[in-house]
C-alpha cells in the first residue's frame, strides 16, 4: 500500500527529510499553499518564521521533495470560501496557484470541497487529477454520479472505512466509469459527529476570527464527550480509522490511503507505524485529532484491540482490556 502524507511548513527540515527517508511508501506529498484557507489551520504560521519567510521556506522544501521524486496533490479543501467562492477574483488566485505549484514542482492531483473548483481545474488545466476531498461524505454511488463530471476521483466518506461491502460497490462504480479513490486511515473523528461541519467552517475562516473579540472558543464537541469515561470505548466503535496492522486488508480496493499528519505532533511516529504495519503504544497518538489528553489517564493499548469481519464489516471490540491506565503500559514515544 502507498500513502499520501501531509506536508506543513517548519523552521527546521526535520519533517522534510523524514518524508524523503519513506519516499519508496508515499504516493503524494499533500500541502496547502501559503496562508490560502484549507481544512487545516494556516501552514504560513510557524513558530519562528514570518508569513514571507514562511512562504519562502515552503517553496524551498517543495524544491527538495521535488528533486527526490516527490509527487504532489495541492489542497483547495476549506469547508468555506465565504463571499469570494464564486468571485473572479478567487479563480484567477486558484489559477496563478495551481499554474505555479504545477511549472515550479510539478503537480499531479488537487484536492477540493468545492465542486467549482474542481469544474475551473478541468476546464483550464490538463493532466491532473481531480480528487473529492473526505469533507464532501462522498460515500454513496449516486453520490459519484453527481459530480463525477467534474471529480476524477474520490476520498469515501470516513464513516464507511471498515465497511467492506460498501467499499466494495464503490470500488465496481468507480472500474466501470474510469473513476479511482481513496481513503483516510488515521482520522480520530468521531462517526456522524453533529458539529463537524461547523468545525470546518471555524477553521475555513480561522485568520478572521483570530481578529475578533469572541465570546467563546470551539474546540469541538468530542474533548468533552471523550473524557466522560463511560464513552471512551466509542473510540473503538465509534470511528473510522484503520490500524496499521490492517491496512493489508485494503490491497486492492484503494491504491494508497491517506495519513493526516500535518497538525500532528510527531508524524513520523505515523509513518513509521503506517509503512511498517505495525504499533505499539496508544493507538490515539496515530490519529488526527488526538484524543490522548480528553482520555488522560487512559490510554488505548493498539497491541490489545481485538479484530474480526463480520458481516463483511471490520469491528475492533475488547473495550475491557483495551484501555488502561498509563502508568500500567510501556507507550513508545
Amino acid at each position: 500500500m502507498k500513502f499520501s502524507v501531509g506536508y506543513r511548513t517548519q523552521s527546521n527540515n526535520e519533517l522534510v527529510e523524514q518524508i524523503i527517508s519513506y519516499k519508496k511508501d508515499i504516493n503524494e506529498v499533500y500541502f496547502s499553499w501559503g496562508d490560502t484557507p484549507s481544512g487545516r489551520n494556516d501552514q504560513t504560521r510557524s513558530l519562528g518564521l514570518t508569513s514571507w519567510e514562511a512562504q519562502n521556506k515552503q517553496i524551498q522544501d517543495l524544491t527538495t521533495l521535488a528533486k527526490h521524486g516527490l509527487k504532489f496533490n495541492l489542497l483547495f479543501n476549506a469547508n468555506c470560501y465565504g463571499e469570494h467562492a464564486q468571485s473572479k477574483a478567487f479563480f484567477d488566485n486558484v489559477g496563478q496557484i495551481t499554474d505555479y505549484v504545477k511549472n515550479n514542482f510539478g503537480l499531479q492531483s488537487i484536492t477540493t470541497t468545492s465542486p467549482l473548483i474542481a469544474k475551473f481545474i478541468k476546464q483550464n488545466f490538463d493532466g491532473i487529477d481531480v480528487r473529492a476531498s473526505v469533507n464532501m461524505g462522498v460515500g454513496e454511488v449516486l453520490g459519484m454520479e453527481y459530480i463525477k463530471d467534474f471529480f476524477d476521483s474520490f476520498y469515501v466518506k470516513r464513516e464507511y472505512n471498515r465497511d467492506f461491502a460498501k467499499l466494495n460497490e464503490l470500488r465496481a462504480w468507480c472500474n466501470n466509469n474510469g473513476k479511482e479513490m481513496y481513503l483516510l486511515a488515521n482520522s480520530g473523528c468521531l462517526n456522524y459527529c453533529s458539529a463537524h461541519t461547523f468545525h470546518d467552517n471555524l477553521v475555513a475562516h480561522e485568520k478572521q476570527i483570530a481578529g475578533m473579540d469572541n465570546g467563546y472558543q470551539f474546540e469541538g464537541v468530542c474533548k468533552k464527550y471523550l473524557q466522560n469515561k463511560a464513552n471512551m470505548g466509542v473510540l473503538l466503535d465509534g470511528t473510522n480509522f484503520i490500524r496499521p496492522e490492517d491496512v493489508a486488508l485494503y490491497e486492492g480496493l484503494v491504491p494508497a490511503m491517506k495519513l493526516a499528519t500535518r497538525v500532528n505532533s510527531k508524524p513520523s511516529r505515523i509513518f513509521k507505524a503506517y509503512m511498517g504495519g505495525h504499533y505499539s503504544g496508544n493507538t490515539t497518538e496515530l490519529l488526527e485529532p488526538n484524543h490522548s489528553h480528553a482520555i488522560y489517564p487512559y490510554v488505548l493499548d493498539n497491541d490489545k484491540i481485538k479484530s474480526k469481519i463480520e458481516n463483511q464489516k471490520l469491528i475492533y471490540f475488547d473495550k475491557e482490556n483495551a484501555f488502561v491506565k498509563l502508568e500500567d503500559v510501556y507507550v513508545n514515544k
